[in-house]
């Protein structure tokens, strides 16, 4: 073996260089996260040469003449200076490597002044070597970098090709601009303006200038604090029927700080659970602000990576906000809802599994159960209103002896103003609702609609409404669905079924949901263990998406101006209104003008 040796600073530089620098995005980010901790208010970036050549100027603070020099040298910073401030960072940058590591792998030339001077320095770099000449500038920071990786044929020979470098940069500074809306950044390619927002320090507006005004139309506000542990999280989500193909949308920031959080994401992911189908991913902007000595940021060099003090209430934390921002109701006056009602309201225990915070609105508390009335055509349909139509004909009660069903009332009814009907045209192939809005035409699936208000009814219930079954013939099951069955008879049990075995692998069923009485059990059953899909964790989830499915009037279905209003009415009061349990978009709407301007009546 050789002898040891002490490895020269250039050497050491570009070993280093190697974790903090991994193509140009790394570059790009360092540099203008250096000019953000400056005080910038305008950041331009440009690029050229493969992306090679990076030029970021800013109108920042500057670097005192004094200090250049020691700037380039490594773990030299301004951003902390004790023990204590490394558990209390503010700044985005504050290792002290990123410009030493910058210079050791390329071709730098930094041009900078500080308010307090008439005229600026300009400093060389090239081989970890630094040289400076005072020199004539604006107050701020330009920093070139030439030729990079020149010196590392390795690492160059790695880079992708120039256009997804360059999609890596731009992808990371969307993430800075929005991050920074009060900051006015310019990215460019080959002289060619590629993103540019007007730092008017407005979030929404940074938005739809990175992205699109099709995006922030279907953005929803997320903005929720805890004051007694410092927490506060705010910013934008879209609903669940706006949806991307990938997670490259979602936008986390601790303190403002871009990083790749996967607390952050799962919370997310669960959210969203049962909002949106499988694959797809809203588009997320949101920002934790958090007391810094409760976060440590010193984990990885580049700064994405983040360890809390408390896992867990963060993430509780971010679910809880992100629910209560897309639900879609108020708060009822006090006293408009019952005991049962009110239970739900509280805050949801995160220590099983996450359940959304339910709360009650007054159109939900009119409703004291399902009635069944047949029409003209046979058509069975559960409804909450109180009076007939005229072409509805009532069942005649069945005298209260022989009622089968658990008499259980799961909501008080509460005044409520009367809303307005739907200005429902009819139905398209009996599947979809028609109705006329002042902006356009809107266009519901009635099956995802109902299926999406007994859903949240249902998993609002404490104890849902039962029928009984006189006669149930026997279903067969697998040895596996029948140990699944009666390790979990509680579930099934908490959503109104009532399951009996009959043999080891047959089961009879006692009683089940009132919704879904003339549904073939053997159905039921099939359907829950195909959802299920290896997912046994998730069984009281299937059970109510099942349940919910079944109990909804189905596609193909022709259904009256009444019953039709009934279904756009109910979904109307729902707190996810934008998609079925399942993730299928609930509803559509053409905008007029997109009509008229197809018949060319815009003039």
């Amino acid at each position: 073996m050789a002898r040891i040796k002490q490895l020269s600073k250039h050497l050491i530089n570009q070993i280093a260089a190697g974790e903090v620098i991994e193509r140009p995005a790394s570059v790009v980010k360092e540099l203008v996260e250096n000019s953000i901790d400056a005080g910038a208010t305008k950041i331009s970036i440009e690029t050229a040469n493969d992306c090679r050549d990076i030029r970021v100027a800013d109108n920042g603070s500057g670097i005192h003449p004094d200090d250049i020099v020691l700037a380039f040298s490594k773990h030299a910073t301004s951003k902390i200076a004790t023990d204590e401030d490394l558990y209390s960072i503010t700044t985005l940058g504050f290792r002290g490597e990123a410009l030493s590591s910058i210079i050791s792998i390329s071709k730098l030339t930094c041009t900078t002044r500080t308010k307090d001077f008439e005229t600026g320095t300009k400093v060389k770099c090239e081989n970890s070597e630094v040289s400076k000449v005072e020199t004539g500038c604006a107050i701020g920071t330009i920093m070139e970098v030439k030729d990079l990786f020149y010196n590392l044929p390795a690492r160059l020979k790695f880079l992708r090709n120039p256009n997804t470098e360059f999609s890596y940069i731009q992808e990371l500074v969307q993430s800075l601009a929005i991050a920074h809306p009060e900051v006015a950044i310019e990215l460019k390619k080959n002289g060619k303006t590629m993103l540019k927002t007007s730092g008017q320090n407005f979030l929404l507006q940074t938005i739809k200038e990175v992205y699109s005004s099709d995006v922030t139309s279907h953005m929803k506000e997320i903005n929720r604090e805890d004051k007694d542990f410092g927490l506060k999280i705010t910013g934008y989500v879209t609903t669940p029927d706006y949806t991307r193909s990938s997670k490259k949308g979602y936008h986390t920031y601790i303190n403002s700080r871009t990083v790749k959080c996967p607390i952050f994401q799962k919370a997310i992911d669960m959210a969203y659970k049962n909002l949106i189908a499988s694959g797809k991913y809203p588009l997320v902007v949101l920002n934790l602000e958090i007391p810094p000595e409760d976060v440590d940021v010193n984990v990885h060099p580049t700064k994405k990576e983040v360890r809390y003090k408390n896992t867990n209430q963060i993430f509780n934390f971010i679910i809880t906000a992100i629910t209560g921002g897309l639900s879609n109701f108020t708060q009822p006056a006090a006293n408009s809802f019952s005991q049962q009602e009110a239970a739900f309201t509280q805050e949801p225990d995160f220590t099983s599994s996450f359940k959304p915070t339910v709360q009650s609105s007054p159109a939900k508390s009119n409703v004291l159960s399902f009635s069944r009335y047949t029409t003209d055509d046979d058509t069975n349909y559960f409804s909450g209103l109180k009076k007939e139509p005229a072409d509805v004909k009532p069942v005649p009660p069945i005298p209260q002896a022989f009622q089968p069903v658990e008499q259980k009332q799961f909501f008080t009814p509460a005044e409520v103003k009367p809303q307005e009907e739907e200005n429902i045209i009819g139905q398209y192939k009996n599947t979809y609702i028609l109705i006329e809005k002042e902006d356009g035409l809107e266009i519901v699936d009635q099956h995802i609609a109902e299926e999406r208000y007994i859903y949240e009814k249902l998993k609002s219930q404490k104890e849902p409404a039962s029928q009984l079954l006189f006669l149930s013939d026997p279903v067969s099951v697998t040895p596996t669905e029948a140990e699944l069955i009666k390790e979990n008879l509680d579930k099934f049990e908490k959503f109104g079924y009532g399951i009996e075995f009959t043999g080891p692998n047959e089961v009879t069923f006692r009683k089940v949901p009132q919704m879904i009485a003339k549904v073939n059990p053997r159905e039921i059953l099939a359907d829950i263990f195909a959802n299920i899909e290896g997912d046994i964790d998730n069984l009281e989830e299937k059970i109510l998406i099942t349940t919910s499915c079944k109990a909804s009037v189905k596609a193909g279905q022709k259904l009256s101006t009444w019953q039709m209003q009934e279904i756009i009415k109910k979904w109307r009061t729902t707190q996810m209104p934008y998609t079925c349990p399942h993730g299928r978009p609930i509803t559509k709407t053409i905008p007029h003008k997109q009509i008229a301007g197809f018949f060319q009546r815009n003039q």
